[in-house]
Formats: C-alpha cells, sequence, structure tokens
C-alpha cells in the first residue's frame, strides 16, 4: 500500500473510552505495519474522568509510537483535535474517534485513495450506528448550516479522515475558538475525495453530545461561520414593520372613509408583545455575535496541556 517512506500520524481524542484504548492501539499499530509507513499514534485526554490518561500512558510505555496529551480539562472534542494536530508529524494525518465506531482498518483504504493525488480523504458512513435522535439531531443541523451559510454539506461525514501535511499546516494557522474540523477542512477548499466506510456500533458508554450540548454547539458554529441570522432579522423586522403600516393603514381608512371605529385593545396589545418579543429576539441574536467577538478578542489558547508522555522524543526530527 505504501511506499515505506511516508510518517503517518493518527490523532484521537480521548474522553469516557478507557476500555477500548488498548484493542484501538492494537488494531491501529496491525493496520498502520500493513501499510508499510511508520507512524505515531498521538491520543489526546480531554479531561477523562476515567483512568484514560493511566492507560495511555500505560500503552506510551509499551510502544514508543504511541504518544500521549494530557489537557488539564475538558475543552471539548474539536480542541482536543487541534492540541493532537498541533504535535503531529507525519506528512499524513489520520483524525479518528476513540470509541472505534471509526474502524481502524479503513485508515489502509483513506491512505490509498490519497495516494491518487488528494490532499484530503473523508470516511462516508452511509449506514451510521447511532441512535436515531443523534442521526436526526445530525441531519438537522447540516440542513440549517447549509441554508444560513449557503453551503452544501453531507451529515455522513464526521471526523474519520486522512489529510496531507500541507493541509494540517494551513489547519494549524486557523486559531478560532469555535472549531468544528471537518467544516475547517471544507472551507480551506483543497482538493478532497470520499470513500464509503462501515461505521462500527459503539463499543463503551454513549456519545457525550446530548441534546443541549448539540444545539450550543451548533449555535457556535453556525454564528462562527456566517452572518445571515443577522441579515434574516433585518428582512424580518422590515416585514414586521411593513405589515403593522400597512394595518394602520387599513384601520385610518376604515375609520375615516368608512366611518367603522376601532374597537377594543386586544388587537394593540398582542401588537405590542409580539414587536416587544422580535425585538428581543433580534437583540439576542445580535448579543450572541458580540460575546463570540468578545471571546475571540480575549485571545485565550485552545487548550492547555497538564502532561505529556515520553513518546514525543520519537521521530522530534520529523516536526
Amino acid at each position: 500500500m505504501g511506499t515505506g517512506e511516508d510518517l503517518i500520524s493518527v490523532v484521537i481524542p480521548v474522553y469516557g473510552c478507557e476500555t477500548c484504548l488498548d484493542e484501538l492501539s492494537k488494531r491501529l499499530k496491525k493496520t498502520l505495519e500493513e501499510i508499510g509507513s511508520e507512524y505515531e499514534i498521538i491520543m489526546v485526554n480531554d479531561g477523562s474522568t476515567d483512568d484514560s490518561w493511566k492507560t495511555i500512558k500505560k500503552l506510551s510505555e509499551e510502544n514508543e509510537r504511541i504518544k500521549g496529551i494530557d489537557l488539564s480539562r475538558n475543552f471539548g472534542q474539536h480542541h482536543a483535535i487541534t492540541a493532537g494536530l498541533d504535535h503531529t508529524s507525519g506528512d499524513w494525518v489520520v483524525v479518528m474517534d476513540c470509541d472505534l465506531q471509526d474502524r481502524p482498518e479503513n485508515i489502509k483504504e483513506l491512505y490509498g485513495k490519497a495516494k491518487e493525488g488528494y490532499e484530503v480523504v473523508f470516511g462516508k458512513r452511509i449506514v451510521r450506528q447511532d441512535r436515531f435522535l443523534k442521526r436526526l439531531s445530525s441531519k438537522m443541523f447540516y440542513k440549517v448550516y447549509d441554508y444560513l451559510t449557503d453551503q452544501s454539506s453531507d451529515h455522513t461525514i464526521a471526523n474519520f479522515s486522512i489529510s496531507s501535511k500541507n493541509v494540517i499546516e494551513s489547519f494549524r494557522r486557523m486559531r478560532e475558538q469555535n472549531r468544528l474540523f471537518p467544516l475547517f477542512i471544507k472551507w480551506m477548499g483543497f482538493k478532497t475525495a470520499t470513500i464509503v466506510i462501515e461505521h462500527n456500533c459503539r463499543k463503551e458508554g454513549k456519545s457525550s453530545y446530548n441534546l443541549k450540548k448539540l444545539i450550543i454547539l451548533a449555535t457556535d458554529v453556525i454564528i462562527s461561520q456566517s452572518n445571515k441570522p443577522l441579515r434574516l432579522s433585518i428582512q424580518f423586522g422590515f416585514l414586521i414593520s411593513l405589515g403593522s403600516f400597512l394595518y394602520g393603514l387599513f384601520l385610518f381608512i376604515r375609520y375615516f372613509f368608512l366611518e367603522v371605529p376601532v374597537q377594543g385593545w386586544t388587537s394593540v396589545m398582542v401588537s405590542l408583545y409580539f414587536i416587544g418579543g422580535l425585538i428581543f429576539f433580534n437583540f439576542g441574536i445580535l448579543g450572541l455575535y458580540i460575546g463570540k467577538v468578545f471571546n475571540e478578542t480575549k485571545g485565550r489558547p485552545l487548550y492547555l496541556i497538564q502532561n505529556k508522555t515520553d513518546g514525543f522524543h520519537y521521530r522530534k526530527d520529523r516536526r
């Protein structure tokens, strides 16, 4: 499959999947050795509450090509991915999840496709082994995201991918606080391909993305990638104002020309509450954007590292 000259880096954000790591490392080792290239495996412990870091250190001691990064707290999956990518040395870089839903064996196919002349190859999960609610929320998110950003996305594509060193170096220059790895890669515009892969059932636990976190993530990503909600709020406000003006003109004509009195305050109060709610809604959207600008201007680091394993001394010359 490979030339034997490329160094392949595998970046894995780890959260709450301690019992998967041993099997994951064995299957990765077998697959990468079959490719015939040198490799490094970077596991980023994203503030796991279990003994994931202890397991990562043990695996690193057993295999010098396995490296571990321990973040000071839980920064989120995509910040953990960024931490791993910031420490890669590879000519090609694989990003995958730790729960074995992404099959390590598919790396051979990703790498083979990339060597055909592509800078990025994503795994496409036609049949997802996730709960119905997660599949539905993912599809809905991309529908809304595409509408608000005027793009076309594929909800069957997640993090599992391989990218060239050039792509990863470009990714490292993007330091926004609100992050979503596949969307950043797509935005860059490098030559990209997809291959159909098998999506496995989760080996342990459940996804850390509950409905609340998914809504927060969707809001953050959309606001960071598009100002269309602001334009829509302006258009909606204009339509309400136009409707109010026309309704007022209608009442004026009825009263002065048709001598039909305007009765009661119900319509007036309903209109006031409606307009008041609309104003607060628009202020809320504006406040979200201002809040995101405030967070970006702080200039805080995307993550903080508490510890690293000794494995980072291996192939340091390739940096």
